[in-house]
């Protein structure tokens, strides 16, 4: 079976978990016997960075895009290209409808990208199934402010014109399949699309990777962490992350703790937010408390090390639909504090394998740091229960196999009489 699988954005060098996902999931459906290729747009930037998808045997195809704004100031269109802009493509549907050796089109976007998906399945007659990434329904509303054009954003959407050709809006509703990996995401959406097939897939690791011992690679990499206690904040700069919070917290966190060092990994997808971190670190004296390491490869032995030497790993984030690292950190035998995002609620239990916090009360997250580093067993007992967790119910392969049932599922639905009408579940 080929699938052909939609990414609204694929650049290596900004790298982030939906990417870690991909991976993940086409890793795993290659040893069920599932060949991948994935169709991403070649927007303005040169790929130079290492492919990880290609290097491990996935194909990937380009196709022309845009962000259909007129109007909008450079900053602010490099941050939707980034993140979470509706583009629009006019090459990608005849790229779709020359693959026929697809059986099955996996959008991993909503918008006009996916749509277009959606009209060459519907033509071709296979299924089209969606998976949710980022959030539909279960978006906090200064999140979900942020992520559109409109007046107060300096741009005018022409890109309207072809969504309404390609009845972008309506399209949840016309899928085969919805993909969450967030329980509370998938109960609003069958809660609005009482007929819509929607099933619960967590993202998965490669638990053996993380468990391997690659301490001394960080180590090497970062030698001012010797000897100090450090708290792992990884993700992309950008405001959703919410880095600067902890940034708020650094004073109180010094207090408590003099000799503790944040270390930040992640590419920077918000120019202005990473800019106004960095002056604020630089400004308040907090650069060797609070360290920014920039982009590290997926799978890379010194985010890995990083990890493992970490005494937590910390989400401050203001929307996490699933927490892919919340897994990465038990992978690597490391206890999570986050705060008390939908994602989050549905990993971690308190106490057990990590804390929970909520950004409006800091003494709740400073007295989640003071449990873990003034006791260094009890630590590693919660980061060793959320490893035994990832080996148990998260593993990439393991998950993968139960994507590639429902392949086969509406493959064979739509080879009968009622192609496009599957039956609703929650699964």
């Amino acid at each position: 079976m080929r699938v052909a699988h939609i990414l609204r954005k694929y650049d290596p060098a900004e790298w982030g978990g939906t990417e870690t996902a991909i991976l993940q999931l086409t890793n795993g459906l290659a040893s069920h016997g599932v060949d991948s290729v994935v169709y991403a747009p070649r927007l303005a930037r040169p790929n130079i960075a290492p492919d990880a998808l290609a290097d491990n045997g996935c194909e990937v195809r380009r196709f022309r895009a845009c962000l259909p704004v007129w109007g909008m100031d450079r900053a602010r269109r490099s941050q939707l290209v980034a993140v979470s802009g509706n583009l629009v493509s006019f090459d990608l549907m005849g790229a779709l409808w020359r693959d026929q050796n697809a059986a099955v089109i996996h959008s991993h976007v909503l918008g006009r990208i996916g749509a277009v998906g959606l009209r060459v399945a519907r033509r071709r007659r296979i299924p089209f199934v969606v998976s949710i990434h980022g959030g539909l329904y279960d978006l906090p509303a200064e999140v979900r402010q942020g992520m559109a054009p409109g007046p107060g954003n300096n741009g005018v959407d022409w890109g309207k014109i072809v969504g309404m050709l390609l009845r972008s809006r309506g399209m949840v509703d016309e899928t085969d399949a919805i993909v969450t990996c967030n329980p509370r995401e998938a109960k609003l959406i069958s809660e609005r699309h009482p007929r819509l097939r929607v099933m619960v897939q967590p993202h998965g690791v490669p638990a053996a990777r993380f468990a391997a011992d690659q301490q001394d690679q960080a180590r090497r990499a970062f030698p001012q962490l010797q000897g100090r206690p450090m708290l792992l904040v990884p993700g992309r700069v950008d405001p959703v992350k919410n880095q600067d919070w902890v940034a708020g917290q650094m004073k109180e966190l010094l207090r408590r703790h003099p000799d503790l060092v944040v270390v930040s990994v992640g590419p920077c997808t918000h120019a202005a937010y990473g800019q106004t971190l960095e002056r604020r670190l630089r400004d308040e004296g907090l650069e060797n408390h609070f360290i920014l390491a920039g982009k590290l490869p997926p799978g890379d032995p010194r985010l890995i090390g990083l990890m493992q030497m970490a005494s937590a790993v910390l989400l401050p984030s203001l929307s996490e639909t699933f927490g892919l690292v919340i897994l990465e950190a038990w992978a690597a035998g490391t206890p999570v504090i986050s705060s008390r995002t939908s994602g989050a609620l549905s990993l971690v239990e308190p106490g057990v394998n990590g804390w929970l916090f909520d950004l409006s009360s800091p003494e709740q997250f400073h007295g989640a740091v003071d449990a873990l580093l003034s006791d260094s067993s009890r630590s590693r007992a919660m980061g060793g229960t959320g490893r035994a967790l990832v080996r148990r119910e998260y593993d990439s392969v393991v998950l993968a196999r139960r994507m590639q049932r429902l392949y086969q599922e509406l493959s064979a639905e739509a080879a009968g009489p009622s192609v496009g009408t599957p039956s609703p579940c929650v699964t």
